[in-house]
C-alpha cells in the first residue's frame, strides 16, 4: 500500500510540472488553482503599480497575465500562477 501511495505521489508531482495549453485551463474547474503555461509574451503594460501582459501559446490561444515583472515582448516564457476569473477581464493568471 505504501508503495502505491509513493507511485501516485510521484506521478502527481511529475504532472504538476507539465505545461498546459491555454484553452485547456480556461475552465471554471481550474479557477483558484495553480496552473503552468508556456507561450510568447505580447502587449506588455504598466500603469502605476499594476502591470501585466498577454501570453500566446503555440496554438494561438491567449490569456492575460498579471505580474510584477514584465518580460520582454516576443520572449518565450513559462508562467506558473493562480488562474483567476473576473467579470471584466475574464480568465487571467496571477503569476508568482
Amino acid at each position: 500500500m505504501k508503495k502505491i501511495i509513493m507511485i501516485l505521489l510521484a506521478v502527481s508531482l511529475l504532472l504538476a510540472g507539465c505545461t498546459a495549453n491555454i484553452a485547456d485551463i480556461k475552465d471554471e474547474s481550474h479557477v483558484g488553482k495553480t496552473v503552468v503555461v508556456k507561450g510568447t509574451v505580447e502587449n506588455t503594460i504598466k500603469i502605476g503599480k499594476l502591470s501585466g501582459y498577454s501570453l500566446v501559446d503555440s496554438r494561438g490561444d491567449k490569456i492575460s497575465v498579471s505580474s510584477a515583472s514584465l518580460p520582454e515582448e516576443g520572449k518565450q516564457v513559462t508562467i506558473k500562477g493562480v488562474l483567476m476569473k473576473d467579470t471584466l477581464l475574464g480568465y487571467y493568471i496571477k503569476a508568482d
